[in-house]
């Protein structure tokens, strides 16, 4: 099976798949609680108005996840396509100037100068082992090398480290305007939504309005929120918080903190003192150090990020604002010249548009239309060759 004929298998259905699902959603509810359901039948859950077996739900699941990316990229993806498009239909031959306009098409589009070195390299050696002449017969490798490049052979690498039976402690970084407060609330309703008992910390004591506007999210969600008096220790805030999420058997402690990078030395002291009141309640934490970024200032969002890679302890990004730019290869960018994974990406305005980072489901917003298309006429290929077969 074909690259993008997987993709398109992944986060679409066919018409047949939407004819059973229609089907079996107008069943009648079966008289029975959703507890012995689950008991009589464990390979099944309760949707709508009838059973859906896990497996169909992990699919109903993939589908809503391609159609969040397929519209929240549709800036960058009409950028994308129309430019590889164009220049496919430019230069037929793969030669050195098609190489180098690809190179420029690339770097235009925020993927980065180093990320776009080492992805057009690998595409002159796939051009080479493949002996491909056409660039036509190179538009579905272009997009799975982009998925390899930010892979890079780990598969887990945009999981979080959240685990049960424990205080999980998520602490956020980022400068003030990025976002960092509206990630942190659309955070604590994902997992609030999973059944978790959330809490927040209002870590940030200095800008102007940040303690209340954290608490105007923790209302939203309904999630309590630990803080201080305006210019208290953040320190202080932390160990306040990380006793009464003990205290209170909460499995998530999201905790905000400032956002003076121009101040690098104090940012950095304020850090390391926040971190060592954690570690010292809850060996081991914090668990994930998430970075906020706002998509749409593109390199320099990869500035902010190598400066807060140099003062903490990053673990993942939080892209926010990525359905508000045309240049999403920042993307890639992040990942490979800093070596720090997406965890999360702000793909609209609304509580659940931030969504759980995936390399196949961002190549599938940035190329659906392509990945599509190019399925369809995979799949009329392979009807046409059935039938002469027969």
């Amino acid at each position: 099976m074909s690259f993008f004929k997987r993709l398109k298998d992944r986060f679409t259905s066919n018409d047949e798949d939407k004819k059973e699902l229609e089907t079996q959603e107008e069943k009648p509810v079966q008289d029975l609680s959703p507890e012995s359901n689950e008991k009589e039948n464990p390979e099944a859950v309760q949707f709508d108005d009838g059973l859906m077996s896990l497996d169909e739900f992990e699919e109903w699941e993939s589908e809503q996840l391609g159609a969040k990316f397929k519209q929240g990229l549709e800036k960058s993806r009409e950028n994308f396509q129309n430019k590889l498009n164009d220049l496919l239909a430019t230069y037929r031959k793969v030669d050195e100037d098609f190489f180098e306009a690809l190179e420029e098409m690339l770097i235009q589009a925020d993927v980065g100068f180093n990320t776009v070195m080492e992805l057009v390299d690998e595409l002159r050696m796939e051009a080479k082992r493949q002996n491909i002449t056409e660039t036509e017969e190179l538009r579905e490798v272009i997009v799975e090398k982009i998925v390899d490049i930010y892979v890079q052979g780990d598969e887990d690498i945009d999981r979080m480290n959240i685990e049960d039976d424990r205080l999980n402690v998520i602490l956020m970084v980022g400068v003030n305007g990025v976002g960092k407060t509206t990630t942190i609330g659309k955070l604590a309703h994902r997992y609030k939504q999973e059944g978790k008992k959330v809490m927040l910390a209002a870590g940030d004591t200095f800008r102007a309005g940040a303690i209340e506007q954290l608490q105007v999210w923790g209302d939203r969600v309904g999630v309590e929120v630990i803080s201080q008096k305006e210019g208290s220790d953040p320190a202080a805030v932390m160990y306040d918080a990380v006793n009464a999420a003990k205290n209170r058997g909460a499995d998530i402690l999201i905790c905000d903190t400032a956002g003076r990078l121009q101040n690098k030395a104090n940012l950095m002291n304020e850090l390391q003192k926040v971190r060592k009141v954690i570690d010292r309640n809850i060996p081991g934490a914090p668990h994930e150090v998430l970075l906020a970024l706002d998509a749409t200032t593109g390199q320099n969002a990869l500035s902010q990020a190598k400066s807060f890679k140099e003062v903490t302890q990053v673990t993942g990004i939080v892209l926010t604002k990525l359905d508000g730019t045309a240049k999403g290869g920042i993307v890639l960018a992040i990942r490979n010249e800093l070596q720090i994974p997406v965890k999360f990406v702000g793909l609209g305005e609304k509580m659940d548009d931030l969504q759980p980072f995936d390399a196949e489901s961002y190549v599938y917003g940035l190329f659906a239309d392509m990945i599509e298309a190019n399925a369809d006429i995979e799949n009329t290929t392979e009807e046409v060759n059935d039938d002469e077969g027969k």
